[in-house]
């Protein structure tokens, strides 16, 4: 099959945009030539370039084809939209019997042919976050101005050029020309081949790969950081960053001076990574080491010195930025800024953020008993947790929002409890961050996330399919993670309707229980576990105490993985099968058995095992020991194995069919005291 090979060459493109760019090339090159049957298509995308490679069929064939239409009799109208549909006349038409019918004949087209044809309407609507147009009288709009558009088929330019329409001023044509590095080798080159595009860019010191360019810049950073006997602070994102903003990296390393070093690590990593896109880097003993390295996008010939000076020196000027914003915040206590976050606005129907820290205080005091902190300390660092929102360095820096309460905190000598409390109350942030572990700083980190829960809950901003504004979900899974990784036993109904109390509008509890309850059914099945025992134990009423509620869930899912538990689900749904067949017949078989009615063995020791096995399951359940519940509804099996081979349910003498009901209603009553097993898959 023929090689297509298509580079779209324009000025540099923001590197948040790149990869996305090249994704919707390939998804809309592969839609629009559907029926050449693209195979193999690779992206591949740069500052300067997205571009893609693969395969496609050499052509399409001619075909003929019928398409009915409406009946003869039909009113003009059907007929007018029928051709119209197909853009045919009348004259074009046959009738087939009662029908219309048009036969439909397609010319073949060759690939290049279809390729040329396809791609400048898609060029033309290509889908940027923000486009922009440039010079001439055209309507064409790209992400930069583009510079030139490689289109080759098996080596072969495809003519095609972007203008629309006669008056449109924008000529650019495809051609076999692209550039290498705008430094290192400007000029344009020639291109025969895919494989020759990539080989002579690379000489021309472009990495076209992305991915390439990202383990080359990452294998440089840990090659110099070891040659300094240091570490690099992980960061992948800067590091996603980095590599599509060179195309020849160079890893260099610079010196920071003595003189800042005693600015909060973070601080300096958060300064370096925003405004300079540097990588911090740590000692052999974890701390913050006097360098950082980044990423050149030339190799220079003085080794990069003359680079390292001039980054030096601005890094320098960022720092003395920080200094100063350290220094000023420090000047002032966080109680002396609690009076200016009444004029901060939380959200127009809630409030300000010193209306909420009010909230947050009353919160806290009442979840620290149950979580081991002391109330006192808790009320404090919910106080001052959102006071860091008013310094300069916040101010500058938002991501160090919490981090920099901690330690103007601590400068101000507050408890250690109090000032870790501040620092973690937002955590956890993400999937991978860890969660607050410490008595104090639980208790104001689930303060923070329930009141933002009830909150929006009770004036109708829920999530919904297409957008979570103000990361509700995050919220649900942060209060869900702290619960579950540190074994709380909360029971979160009463949390939730004193988190709603002081809310402008009521809280409907329930509502918010069941949205945290479906978050950790989400997050279960996320890491691989049975979501539908979950949603099982569930189906019996929300239990508020999430750790019970897993271990409950636990344990029905230890029962379902041995053979006794496997068996028993399959005569539960067998026995489920019958009453809900039967049921709609004569409606609920939850009357008393009548013993004097059980005639088979297997059925009278059946009924006698429930009398014991239904009152021990709920006696276990009671004293949460769910293995033991679980093991006395596992005792059943082998007795509904002989049941279900022995007995037949729908006996021809009513009094037995209708006994026999009872029982299997019995079975299914006694294993829900457990769980609604026909939530269970399989």
């Amino acid at each position: 099959m023929p090689e297509l090979l298509l580079e779209l060459f324009s000025e540099e493109i923001p590197a948040r945009m790149q990869a996305r760019g090249a994704e919707d090339l390939v998804r809309l090159v592969s839609e629009a030539l559907a029926p050449l049957s693209p195979s193999g298509f690779t992206g591949f995308c740069g500052p300067r370039r997205i571009a893609l490679t693969g395969t496609v069929a050499a052509g399409v064939a001619a075909s003929r084809s019928s398409e009915r239409g409406p009946r003869a009799n039909a009113p003009e109208a059907a007929l007018a939209g029928f051709l119209r549909k197909h853009g045919a006349a009348k004259e074009m038409l046959r009738q087939d019997g009662d029908f219309w019918v048009l036969d439909k004949e397609v010319p073949g087209i060759g690939a290049a042919a279809l390729i040329a044809r396809e791609l400048p309407g898609l060029l033309r609507r290509f889908p940027w976050p923000k486009s922009m147009r440039w010079g001439g009288t055209s309507g064409f709009t790209w992400v930069r101005p583009l510079r030139r558009i490689l289109c080759l088929l098996d080596g072969a330019i495809v003519p095609f050029d972007l203008r629309d329409g006669a008056d449109d001023g924008h000529g650019l044509a495809a051609s076999n020309l692209t550039e290498g590095h705008r430094f290192l080798s400007p000029g344009a080159f020639a291109v025969t081949s895919a494989q020759q595009w990539q080989s002579e860019l690379r000489a021309r010191h472009v990495i076209a790969d992305a991915a390439e360019r990202r383990a080359t810049i990452e294998a440089a950073l840990l090659d110099v950081a070891q040659r300094h006997a240091l570490s690099v602070v992980p960061d992948a994102g800067l590091l996603d960053e980095v590599a599509g903003l060179v195309e020849w990296p160079v890893v260099l390393l610079g010196r920071i001076d003595a003189a800042f070093m005693d600015l909060p690590p973070e601080v300096m990593q958060v300064s370096m990574r925003v405004n300079q896109r540097y990588f911090a880097l740590r000692d052999a003993h974890g701390h913050a080491a006097p360098y950082f390295a980044f990423a050149a996008n030339i190799a220079a010939t003085d080794g990069g010195a003359a680079i390292v000076a001039g980054n030096e020196r601005v890094l320098r000027a960022r720092f003395a930025d920080a200094r100063h914003f350290w220094d000023l915040d420090r000047a002032h206590t966080l109680d002396s800024r609690l009076p200016g976050l009444g004029a901060v606005t939380f959200h127009a129907k809630l409030g300000s953020q010193g209306q909420r820290v009010s909230r947050l205080v009353e919160l806290a005091g009442a979840i620290a008993p149950l979580v081991g902190a002391d109330p006192a300390q808790a009320q404090r660092a919910a106080l001052l947790a959102k006071a860091d929102l008013l310094t300069g360095m916040v101010g500058e820096f938002p991501e160090l929002q919490g981090l920099m309460g901690s330690y103007y905190a601590r400068h101000a000598g507050e408890a250690d409890a109090v000032a870790d409390a501040i620092r973690d109350h937002y955590a956890p942030k993400g999937p991978t961050d860890d969660v607050p572990a410490l008595p104090v700083s639980i208790a104001v980190a689930l303060a923070d996330k329930l009141d933002v829960l009830a909150g929006f809950f009770a004036i109708g901003e829920k999530p919904t399919g297409s957008g979570d504004p103000y990361a509700l979900r995050r919220a649900a899974l942060g209060i869900i993670r702290i619960v579950r990784e540190n074994r709380l036993r909360l029971a979160l109904s009463p949390l939730l309707a004193r988190a709603g109390a002081p809310q402008p509008q009521a809280l409907d509890v329930p509502d918010l229980l069941a949205f945290l309850a479906e978050r950790l059914r989400v997050q279960l099945r996320a890491e691989g576990a049975r979501h539908d025992v979950l949603a099982a134990v569930l189906g019996l009423g929300i239990d508020d105490d999430f750790v019970r509620l897993l271990a409950r869930s636990d344990a029905v899912a230890d029962m379902l993985g041995t053979d006794d538990g496997r068996n028993l689900l399959a005569a539960y749904k067998r026995a489920a099968n019958i009453l809900r067949i039967e049921e709609k017949k004569d409606g609920p078989h939850d009357s008393p058995i009548d013993p004097a009615a059980l005639v088979l063995p297997e059925e009278i020791a059946l009924s006698a095992a429930l009398d014991g096995v239904a009152p021990a399951v709920a006696q276990h359940l009671a004293a949460e020991d769910f293995a033991a519940a679980m093991a006395a509804l596992a005792s059943l099996r082998p007795l509904l194995d002989a049941f279900f081979d022995k007995v037949t349910v729908n006996d021809p003498e009513p009094q037995r069919r209708h006994n026999r009901l009872r029982l299997l209603s019995r079975i299914r009553a006694a294993m829900h005291l457990a769980a609604d097993f026909s939530r269970i898959d399989g």
